[in-house]
């Protein structure tokens, strides 16, 4: 297959993960017989730099002209910090997905194993966890009217959605559910919200096209709770954008490190694969940033042009190395872990030689020997 990859690394950490994800990339390439084409561009405060625009129209226009977007990480403490900032690097990734009309992101949250440990939870109440959320990434409260009067006293953020929105984000949910434990759990405010309502409605009447899954629904204070009391209940998650968010990213701490969460934006004609983590702008060029989340992700983007074989080779590759340990600091002992780059190299390697070849005869020192 001949796919034009456009990169847009970002900020912060962005840079140094996505390299390795392009890395190995490049590895599933040349092992499967692949063509891919990877082109660079700027995104968020690295493009406000130098343009003065977090989204240049030259980046734009190189993502409608891609097959699909490896995305890194945006934000900038300089931005960030300053809440008189009128252009901000979020800006850039927002009007990105507008734009694409990316509508779905899909966020998988699977719990590894090998690093119940690492979980702040208890290993017997995460052990099993496997969930998929869908989150609607273009209405809501995020992208509503917003304003502030002219004495800075009172502001406004206006949330709408019609249904249209809620359909087309509901049917790949359902979709995905029928795929899996066929258990779909909307999550809403239908107690308060009257958004919250149009979507209890619309969802109610979509299920009668999937009779094989079941729906329940919570609301979303509740399923906050349920999060972390008892996760492995949950199979599909539907929900709005600014719930989404806030759920997938609790959501992440679960297994221990956001560094490992993938996630998928999804259009009718345009997608982008991204880790789910920021720019973590402290341990930029340090070397200790996760990759893994953005190698997922990877693995995500050749799930979405139908190379499963492909997909789970990389995952795979993953695995082996939470199994032997090779893995940044963030889910390994203090006294033990590996560099951003080094954690690259190794799953390059069991994607090019495959795992089953490893001996961990020197993973101490960092090398991995193929016998």
């Amino acid at each position: 297959m001949n796919l034009r990859l456009a990169v847009l690394a970002g900020d912060g950490i962005g840079p140094e993960i996505t390299q390795q994800s392009v890395k190995v990339l490049k590895a599933v390439a040349e092992r499967f017989g692949h063509s891919f084409i990877f082109q660079e561009a700027r995104v968020g405060g690295a493009a406000i730099d130098l343009f003065g625009n977090p989204l240049p129209e030259s980046t734009l226009e190189l993502c409608r002209n891609s097959d699909a977007i490896l995305f890194g990480a945006i934000g900038q403490p300089k931005y960030d910090n300053d809440p008189e900032a009128k252009v901000r690097p979020e800006q850039g990734l927002l009007r990105l997905r507008k734009q694409l009309g990316l509508y779905a992101n899909i966020r998988p949250v699977k719990i590894y194993k090998e690093l119940l440990e690492y979980s702040p939870l208890k290993a017997e109440r995460i052990a099993g966890t496997d969930i998929e959320i869908f989150r609607e990434l273009t209405g809501g409260i995020y992208f509503g009217d917003k304003s502030l009067s002219s004495d800075g006293q009172t502001a406004s953020d206006a949330c709408s959605y019609t249904v249209g929105e809620i359909e087309r984000v509901a049917h790949l949910a359902f979709k995905a559910a029928r795929r899996r434990r066929k258990k779909l759990t909307l999550v809403d405010k239908a107690n308060v919200l009257e958004t919250s309502r149009l979507w209890r409605k619309t969802v109610k009447q979509l299920a009668v096209q999937y009779p094989e899954v079941l729906l329940d629904f919570l609301f979303v204070d509740n399923a906050a709770m349920q999060m972390i009391l008892n996760p492995s209940q949950f199979d599909v998650i539907l929900t709005e954008n600014m719930f989404g968010d806030i759920l997938s990213d609790e959501a992440s701490i679960i297994g221990g490190s956001i560094g490992l969460l993938a996630s998928a934006s999804i259009g009718d004609k345009n997608a982008l694969f991204e880790p789910i983590h920021g720019s973590y702008p402290q341990a930029a060029g340090k070397g200790i940033a996760n990759p893994v989340a953005s190698i997922l992700s990877a693995a995500m983007l050749l799930d979405h042009f139908g190379l499963a074989e492909e997909a789970e080779t990389l995952r795979e590759a993953v695995q082996k190395s939470l199994e032997v340990g090779v893995c940044t600091r963030d889910i390994s002992p203090a006294d033990h872990f590996f560099s951003t780059e080094r954690v690259g190299d190794f799953i390059e390697l069991m994607v090019l030689e495959g795992s089953d070849t490893f001996n961990n005869e020197n993973i101490q020192i960092g090398q991995a020997t193929i016998i």
